[in-house]
């Protein structure tokens, strides 16, 4: 007897040098699970090995971003070894995203709740549709946020709004989450992805080399304190002087012509 093979929950495409990944599960509003962070790792790792990839959109299928982590599955397992291999599984895969030398934009288009929001914590540059809710709900169901949550959210907004958004575990609508800085901007739903790809491609024109090198500096740099994080400033800029892009650059400028950056 012959089987169908299992149908993909997340997708892939790369045009022009941007890849889009769309979470396509929509049946469950793209919730996560172990099989769903499976086939992410394996993506991430085509992006990551592949050149000419110069942006990353993430996205959802259906009225939803990522609703969170599948609770049905994770109730019916049980065992408290599930919980926590689901548990090192995403904490590795959303470092992942957050340390990949590529720039992220999150394209929020529907519910982004629990792992849905941490999530989205990770990405560099964050477009939301004004169809789009947010939230950190964990404590109505007994948990709170471990995927992450807890920490970057409060390194990202005032840490009394983190407090209650974890605490109450309410939704909040895109206009707010723009308000107190989870995101960049709300853009009607119709056009997020036209957005989203715009932003990709002013990102894919600029030179990768020093895209990475910013996104280290600021991610490395985040975590000491400031006269470390100067001195790590002024290491990183004598790297980005001696690149072939900013000589490139200076000549085009200079010269009044667009600058032909190939990362190196």
């Amino acid at each position: 007897m012959s089987t169908e093979p299992k149908a993909a929950c997340v997708r892939l495409e790369i045009e022009d040098a941007v890849a889009v990944v769309t979470f396509d599960r929509p049946e469950k509003l793209n919730a996560l699970d172990m099989g769903v962070l499976a086939e992410l790792d394996a993506i991430l790792d085509r992006i990551e090995g592949d050149t000419a990839v110069r942006a990353v959109i993430f996205t959802g299928a259906g009225r939803a971003f990522v609703a969170g982590g599948d609770i049905a599955d994770l109730g019916s397992r049980g065992a408290l070894a599930h919980y926590n291999e689901f548990a090192e599984a995403i904490h590795r895969t959303l470092r992942r995203i957050e340390m990949l030398d590529k720039p992220t934009i999150g394209a929020i288009n529907g519910f982004a709740l629990g792992g849905g929001t941490e999530l989205l914590l990770t990405f560099d540059l964050r477009l939301l549709s004004d169809k789009a809710k947010l939230g950190l709900p964990e404590i109505n169901l007994g948990l709170f946020p471990g995927a992450g949550g807890t920490q970057r959210i409060l390194r990202q907004v005032p840490a009394c709004r983190a407090r209650e958004l974890m605490y109450l575990g309410e939704m909040i609508a895109p206009d707010e989450a723009v308000r107190i800085g989870l995101a960049n901007r709300v853009v009607p739903h119709d056009s997020l992805m036209d957005e989203a790809r715009a932003m990709a491609g002013k990102l894919a024109a600029k030179s990768p080399l020093i895209l990475k090198l910013l996104k280290r500096t600021l991610i490395d740099g985040a975590d000491m304190p400031l006269s470390a994080a100067l001195r790590h400033e002024q290491a990183m800029i004598g790297l980005v002087l001696d690149s072939r892009d900013a000589h490139e650059g200076c000549a085009a400028f200079i010269g009044k012509r667009p600058a032909d950056f190939r990362g190196e």
